[in-house]
């Protein structure tokens, strides 16, 4: 217990010790000419396409519950799974009609099911996500339509980087960075995670052409890189939704409003209360009973 308090501590310390260089640099960085001169050109934001839509309608509203729903799910049973300790249980699939002829049925930990359930559920979401984008035209937002997104999120990180927020309306147009970031975790991080998860788990061929051309050595490496990002992505994002405007954020996040009124921080706490009843409900003793549903359980 104490050497990982001692690790925890200890990175804790080089965190906060790399967090202020980076501060430090960006403040400086901002007191040379042409820096300043950069940021005053590019000032972190690419306007959006004619046409594009204004605000954020109701449905993204639980689509970012749903999303978080999972993705905490997911990264809690995938921790599990990472620790390689022995499962409390194992689950075997139902030999009846058409699920049997995707192959022979695979033996596996009562929490690698979890994770693949959770996974259809967090995978049919982002389908009607990316659907809802195209079909209402949100996703001018998110999807980059100039070069200048890349000077201009440039110049939006070293704003952040120095403390000295950028001016920005979310409520119509995100700031370069934030493009950026959720143009790669709904378009490229989102179907990488998918890809390698599937060939990583059980039920991926154990042979054949298929089990040749994606080796396991560079599924796992990636699965384990879109972790990584996925962990900074949530970490970067949920901070810098408290510290920009929280009331506002969250109004614009789970009211459809662009408002600061209380309400959308007062469903953002309903949802945290959904989120750890969820997480305290996946326990064998609950899990188990599921699973048996879908197959045979033993342990």
């Amino acid at each position: 217990m104490g050497v990982q308090v001692k690790k925890v501590a200890g990175w804790s310390a080089v965190l906060l010790f790399s967090m202020t260089v980076v501060i430090l640099v960006a403040q400086w960085m901002r007191t040379i000419p042409e820096v300043a001169i950069f940021i005053s050109n590019y000032r972190g934001t690419t306007p959006l396409p004619e046409g594009a839509p204004v605000g954020l309608p109701a449905w993204l509203g639980w689509q970012h519950f749903l999303n978080m729903f999972f993705m905490l799910l997911v990264i809690r049973t995938g921790l599990i799974i990472r620790s390689k300790k022995r499962p409390p249980a194992f689950w075997t699939r139902k030999e009846t009609g058409l699920i049997s002829r995707i192959g022979p049925a695979q033996r596996m930990g009562i929490y690698h099911w979890l994770h693949i359930s959770i996974d259809v559920f967090w995978v049919l979401n982002g389908v009607v996500f990316i659907v809802l984008l195209w079909v209402t035209g949100q996703w001018m937002r998110i999807v980059p339509t100039s070069w200048d997104v890349f000077p201009n999120a440039v110049s939006a990180a070293l704003q952040y980087a120095s403390l000295r927020w950028p001016l920005e309306n979310a409520w119509v147009n995100y700031n370069s960075l934030q493009v950026l970031a959720y143009f790669v975790t709904v378009f490229i991080a989102a179907p990488i995670a998918i890809k390698t998860g599937l060939r990583l788990s059980p039920i991926w061929p154990k042979q054949g052409w298929l089990h040749r051309v994606f080796p396991e050595d560079l599924a796992r490496r990636l699965h384990t890189i879109v972790l990584f990002y996925f962990f900074i992505f949530i970490v970067a994002h949920v901070t810098l939704v408290f510290t920009t405007g929280a009331l506002r954020n969250l109004n614009m996040m789970f009211a459809a409003n662009d408002g600061t009124s209380w309400l959308g921080a007062g469903i953002f706490g309903l949802a945290v209360v959904v989120m750890v009843i969820g997480w305290l409900l996946a326990k064998p003793s609950i899990l188990k009973p599921l699973a048996r549903l879908s197959g045979k359980v033993q342990g």
